[in-house]
């Protein structure tokens, strides 16, 4: 059966659906049948199961990275390389932002020129 991906305009969140096709013989016209898988997680782009609204967490909980932890105790903590992951992550953002200002910054140095060049050719 084909998966379907649909985003939630109002949360952001883009669920996963099973689809199935069948013929409506009321109706005459095909109609979908769409049973929910889960939704996906927006850091790992994994596909996070759902279930029953209301349920109450199991004995494994989810990182931020969407690996499966054991519950925090007071003598082990949750993930130690996890700071490390984030602290890479963020370094990666700082670098990219530098880039995307030195990019605009070039953008805007060529649309300069183009209209001098275009002034140029106007007057001619």
């Amino acid at each position: 059966m084909p998966i379907v991906k649909m985003l939630n305009k109002k949360t952001g969140i883009t669920y996963v659906y099973e689809s199935e096709s069948f013929w409506d013989k009321e109706k005459q016209q095909p109609r979908n049948r769409r049973k929910l898988i889960g939704k996906i997680d927006p850091v790992t782009g994994q596909i996070v199961p759902t279930g029953k609204s209301g349920r109450k967490a199991s004995d494994d909980e989810h990182d931020l990275l969407g690996q499966v932890v054991e519950k925090k105790t007071e003598d082990s903590p949750v993930q130690p390389n996890l700071i490390s992951v984030l602290d890479e992550r963020n370094e990666e953002i700082s670098t990219l932002k530098k880039k995307v200002r030195e990019l605009e910054s070039r953008c805007e140095h060529y649309e300069i020129l183009i209209g001098r060049i275009r002034g140029i050719l106007d007057n001619e």
